[in-house]
């Protein structure tokens, strides 16, 4: 009971203090909301990126592969892989129509990057991707129809003027009016919309919502690149055969290619799941980065800490000494300035959670539209401030629990 009595004593002493000092607690706790806000607010963007990139790539499936004339893993700060002689058109088709393993396969290129879409008076920003793409597309890039239809074979055929648009082009042109059957104007070409996909997401390089999809065909026709490059699209229904198909899908595309054995592949098979492992091992690099950064704000914060606890212990030597001399022990001494260091840390670290989380959510929702809490993260951060409140406090305690009383209260 005693000792219950004591803790509640030394909390009640070290909260006076704390009180009495408010600016000092207010600067004190600033500094490790600072520190605690770099770590919380990194961290949880990036939770917010990798939670929004699983849920894509989980979209996809893990059971597919493209077959590309460049790398397509991801790589932050730019940069990309070795690109190969351009897959053509003809031989895309000729894998697609000879490849005898059950699966689905798409055809797809590229027209745009850029492009601006328009209705009437209204047009988007000119950041629109122009795909091309067979009726296969949607189920291997993961889109599902919202409303409309999939392009019919013989506009895959003959190339027709039509389009199937994403749904921030719907959001942005035609608002409350249905534009099925309307027609649209991508640059000086004019679409008959059939369809429109349901919403993805805003995320930068998966294609997201800011897409016009048209018959591949047409895309040959009306690219400015006089050497387009097709990719290939497979997707088998269950993830067991998915090795046995990639090393058949490699075989008849070597053939196609008319590559000798002794010739290395002049393309690349990428599978779904190993662009996700490669993401999860960029953002792992990331969120150690992100970590390192907080942990050494942390330490800057820990060492201010630490100078304005030995700041108050010599303010309040005289202090020290009254309690001292009217029977408080040393460890009673140590335990306050323990405790308010831990107070005015947890202070601090819970105002650093609020604005970290509020600041790594709103990167998080701009880049990926996906709000998260990350538990693990804010347990980390109070168990870290109270571990710097103990080291930061246990030095300044230390010399104060020390002190002669006599010497003390002579102290002016």
């Amino acid at each position: 009971m005693s000792v219950q009595m004591n803790y509640k004593e030394n909390i009640a002493v070290a909260l006076q203090s704390i009180g009495g000092n408010r600016l000092r607690t207010s600067l004190t706790s600033l500094i490790i909301a600072i520190g605690i806000m770099a770590l919380v607010g990194i961290l949880t963007a990036i939770e917010g990126i990798k939670q929004y990139t699983n849920d894509a790539f989980s979209s996809m499936g893990a059971n597919s592969f493209t077959i590309r004339n460049r790398g397509g893993g991801i790589r932050f700060g730019g940069g990309r892989g070795k690109t190969y002689p351009a897959i053509r058109y003809e031989d895309a088709v000729h894998f697609k129509k000879t490849f005898s393993v059950p699966s689905i396969i798409s055809i797809n290129t590229y027209a745009s990057y850029a492009a601006t879409a328009k209705y009437i008076d209204l047009k988007t920003n000119p950041n629109i991707s122009v795909l091309g793409a067979d009726d296969n597309y949607l189920t291997t890039g993961g889109y599902k129809l919202a409303a409309g239809r999939n392009f019919s074979p013989a506009e895959l055929e003959h190339g027709a003027n039509v389009v199937i648009i994403g749904d921030e082009i719907k959001t942005k042109l035609f608002k409350n009016e249905d534009p099925i059957n309307k027609t649209l104007t991508i640059g000086a070409n004019k679409f008959k919309i059939i369809g429109l996909t349901a919403s993805k997401g805003s995320s930068a390089g998966f294609g997201g919502d800011k897409v016009c999809i048209i018959p591949v065909f047409k895309a040959k026709q009306i690219t400015t690149n006089p050497n387009p490059s097709f990719t290939i699209g497979v997707m088998v229904s269950n993830a067991s055969a998915l090795e046995a198909t990639t090393g058949e899908a490699t075989s008849l595309f070597r053939n196609i290619r008319r590559l000798p054995i002794s010739r290395e592949d002049n393309f690349e098979i990428t599978r779904s799941d190993s662009i996700q492992q490669q993401l999860s091992g960029q953002l792992a690099g990331i969120t150690a980065a992100g970590l390192a950064v907080g942990l050494i704000t942390l330490i800057g914060a820990s060492i201010g800490l630490m100078n304005i606890m030995l700041v108050s212990v010599t303010e309040r030597t005289r202090e020290i000494g009254i309690r001292k001399a009217i029977g408080a022990t040393p460890s009673v001494i140590r335990k306050q300035f323990l405790i308010e260091s831990i107070v005015i840390c947890l202070i601090g670290g819970i105002g650093g959670i609020i604005l970290g989380m509020a600041i790594g959510n709103m990167i998080a929702i701009q880049i990926s539209g996906t709000f998260v809490v990350p538990w693990l993260w804010l347990a980390l951060a109070i168990v870290l401030c109270s571990g710097i409140g103990l080291m930061s406090g246990f030095y300044p305690a230390s010399k104060a629990s020390k002190l002669d009383p006599v010497e003390a209260l002579r102290y002016e």
